[in-house]
């Protein structure tokens, strides 16, 4: 047998490379993407994953872990008792991954991996959560409840200095400051002159909203709109069909034409990419609509740069080709869907010709589009919520979402439209959120709603009352609320009490005077579904919370108890909450969920199927094959009274918006994508050193075309300066062809890691969606010149 060699022993001399008995091979990058080869028989990319966007490797918590693949050191070769806990990705993505961690003796995380048994997962992991640990056991964790030191004023902290602003106190004294300052605010100003921001930080179906809402209805805060990301599409989804179902992901393998239609299926979907592929292998043709050239584009088979905010005008120029030209599925449209003569009376005025002027796409090519999505079937469409981001993205999603209705494509395996699968989850939120509790509130009614799209609007200018608190949870408004400094200005005042609870330092955290320490997915317990597949999830509690961080639920649980809320659902357990998230044991349980109880899940090994009964026969599920439409006519609705009846066109329409090339009267020359970086979550991540690494290419950078930089004299590299009447932010020029003539790109960053301290929603406004009230990031005109 070989002697281990030990290599402490060699002399240094003899350990240059001409000594060396073989040829030292450089390391291949760790996330080196596969070449991108062409089988023979169908010119079509084997499965691919691009640089940085999964892995199937684990991440270590620290790089200069003692025992780490060193023979020397005898923990090299100990037998490590370990264990693997199932646990949920909880960041708000449509994958929902299941993750396995392993733990060691000590009780730490020390590998982070994809389940190989979950049918979507598929035992990888994407490139941001594959560095997980990196978070978790990040430095600069906040760990411990701190209050802002007195004298100290609100506003950004230097990255690695924040502490100095603030005293570290006992989560005793923290609850009694936060509900003390919550009553006074409350018998002062009124409890709705609170105020709760939250988001998708978690997923989680307890994290998301559980114990927090009951807390803020007995309280009688207002009532949040949670509209920043989704709202529009959602509701235009729902318009069309009555709820948010859509193809399954393990279906578009079967798929002969695929659109990605706003969708960066690399960049922030990438377990759906496998299943593209599998399809391509097969013959399929992906095809990219985005004004950007995303990842995903940049490898499709045909990518159409659309003018931002037409998206509307495109759907409909499809329709006019396939009803002009007999390509509709007249049987289907004729059992299963509302409103068709004045579709095709709508449809008629949208000629190829006149939506090329609009969207930048030639006639020929939108003729070309419309025929092959309608003759090479099955077609299926992956619209994303980029798409419903513009002033008239509800318009946009709904338009798009009848397309499939028009060809009968929901009747073929593989066929149809996925926007959201999150209708298939149908929690009890009722009984997670008990808005009856606002009756018992000092309000004894229901508060009002403030929309969180407009918040720097509710902080400066809403009244009657005005918003004394502001209690920020799993978001960071300061980032990525649009018009930040309207934001910003708000959450400098004086007169404003802000609680955060949070794992970081963000931007956010720079404004509180109270700072909560919260948990990581793997250092609590939930429940959760998915947007984008079936899968019912239990997400185990994998290590035992960091320093003193706290759930969301073991949070409010306790300030209620502070504030002296005696109602018995403030003593619920996060297994009880589970439970009534499932309805478990209640006949009313949704058919869908029937039988998925906590103990169901665990046994399956952490995740299981939502039941479709016709797959109990061995048929796939085809959710719209033959109707099943929960909207008033039963039908899918190309024409909608609910809309009419709300003084909305109730057909499809383009209408421009108001910041945009096509509208009557452009405010500034250029339009602007304040895009999402790809190696982060909206701003999550962008704080962690190995992500930032990832994301190099583009941070600081504004993306433009070379038509628009010449006459403004500007060239590659150059320090510039992007303005409209809300800010002005500064970036580094790059001209590198992403974008077409006329649009301007940049990626989301915090402010305190962006030049100048200030992101991209300096320049965004707070108009809303004509839909669904959403945030309009993708309609913002600008102009820009050399710094």
């Amino acid at each position: 047998m070989h002697e281990l060699l030990d290599v402490a022993a060699i002399p240094r001399r003899l350990l240059r490379r001409e000594h060396l008995p073989y040829r030292r091979l450089r390391r291949p990058r760790r996330h080196q993407p596969h070449r991108h080869h062409r089988q023979a028989d169908n010119h079509q990319p084997c499965f691919q994953i691009p640089h940085a966007a999964c892995s199937t490797r684990g991440a270590h918590a620290k790089r200069e872990n003692p025992g780490c693949r060193n023979p020397a050191n005898p923990a090299y070769n100990r037998k490590m008792a370990s264990r693997t806990v199932h646990t949920v990705c909880s960041h708000d993505c449509p994958d929902s991954c299941a993750v396995l961690v392993t733990i060691d003796e000590t009780g730490r995380a020390t590998r982070v991996e994809g389940d190989p048994a979950h049918p979507v997962t598929r035992g990888f992991l994407c490139g941001k959560v594959a560095k997980y640990l990196d978070r978790v056991y990040s430095p600069d964790r906040l760990l411990y409840p701190m209050r802002r030191r007195a004298g100290v004023p609100k506003g950004p902290l230097p990255q690695g200095a924040e502490a100095a602003a603030f005293e570290r106190i006992s989560w005793d004294e923290a609850l009694d400051a936060v509900a003390v300052r919550l009553k006074q605010i409350a018998a002062k100003h009124g409890p709705e002159s609170i105020l709760p921001y939250s988001y998708a930080g978690t997923i989680g179906a307890l994290g998301y909203g559980s114990m927090d809402r009951r807390f803020f209805h007995r309280l009688g805060a207002s009532q949040l709109d949670r509209t920043i990301c989704s709202t529009a599409g959602g509701d235009a989804l729902v318009s069309v069909y009555g709820r948010k179902l859509g193809t399954d992901t393990e279906h578009f393998r079967h798929a002969r034409t695929i659109l990605a239609w706003g969708a960066n299926v690399h960049g922030n979907n990438i377990h759906l990419w496998p299943f593209i592929e599998e399809a391509r292998r097969n013959g399929a043709r992906l095809i990219v609509i985005d004004p950007y050239q995303t990842r995903t584009a940049r490898v499709a088979d045909w990518h159409l740069a659309i003018n931002p905010g037409t998206d509307v005008a495109l759907a409909l120029g499809m329709m006019h080709v396939i009803l002009r030209d007999g390509l509709e599925d007249s049987d289907y449209i004729a059992q299963h869907t509302h409103g068709i003569a004045q579709l095709r009376e709508r449809a008629a005025e949208y000629t190829p010709e006149r939506v090329a002027a609009w969207t930048g796409i030639a006639a020929a090519d939108i003729e070309r589009l419309a025929r092959e999505y309608a003759t090479a079937s099955p077609a299926v469409i992956r619209m994303n919520y980029g798409v419903q981001r513009a002033e008239n993205g509800g318009a946009a999603a709904r338009t798009i979402a009848m397309l499939p209705c028009l060809t009968g494509a929901w009747k073929h395996l593989g066929g149809g439209l996925q926007l959201s699968t999150s209708g298939g989850f149908a929690w009890d939120r009722v009984a997670l959120e008990r808005p009856d509790l606002m009756l018992s509130s000092p309000l004894g009614r229901h508060a009002r709603i403030v929309n969180m799209s407009q918040l720097g609007h509710a902080l400066n200018d809403l009244d009657q009352p005005r918003v004394h608190a502001l209690f920020v949870y799993n978001s960071n408004p300061a980032a990525v609320a649009p018009n930040q400094n309207a934001v910003l200005r708000g959450m400098r005042r004086d007169d404003l009490f802000t609680i955060v609870h949070e794992q970081f330092f963000t931007d956010t955290a720079d404004y509180a005077d109270v700072l909560l320490p919260a948990t990581t997915f793997l250092e609590h317990k939930d429940i959760q579904g998915a947007y984008g597949h079936y899968y019912a999830q239990l997400s185990s509690q994998a290590i035992e919370p960091l320093g003193e961080s706290r759930s969301n639920v073991w949070l409010f649980t306790r300030l209620a108890e502070r504030i002296g809320f005696t109602e018995p659902c403030f003593r619920d357990t996060v297994d009880d909450l589970i439970a009534q998230a499932l309805r478990a044991g209640d006949a009313a349980q949704s058919e869908l969920l029937a039988g998925i109880t906590a103990e169901s899940l665990e046994a399956a090994g952490g995740h299981q199927r939502l039941r479709f009964p016709v797959e109990e026969n061995g048929k796939p599920f085809l959710i719209f094959a033959e109707g099943g439409f929960t909207t008033p006519s039963g039908k899918a609705e190309f024409y909608s009274e609910t809309l009419a009846a709300r003084g909305l066109d109730p057909l499809p329409g383009f209408v421009p918006p108001t910041e945009s090339r096509n509208a009557a009267a452009p405010a500034y020359p250029l339009e602007f994508l304040p895009r999402k970086a790809d190696n982060y979550m909206n701003s999550t991540f962008a704080n962690l050193p190995g992500h930032r690494r990832m994301e190099r290419a583009h941070n600081g950078l504004l993306e433009m075309h070379a038509t628009d930089a010449a006459p403004r004299g500007i060239a590659e590299g150059d320090r510039v300066e992007v303005f409209n009447s809300r800010g002005a932010i500064r970036l580094t020029a790059h001209l590198n062809g992403s974008v077409r003539p006329g649009v301007l790109a940049a990626s989301l960053d915090w402010n305190k890691l962006s030049p100048e301290g200030q992101n991209v929603n300096a320049l965004t406004s707070e108009r809303i969606t004509d839909i669904g009230g959403g945030a309009t990031f993708y309609s913002t005109l600008v102009d820009v010149r050399k710094a």
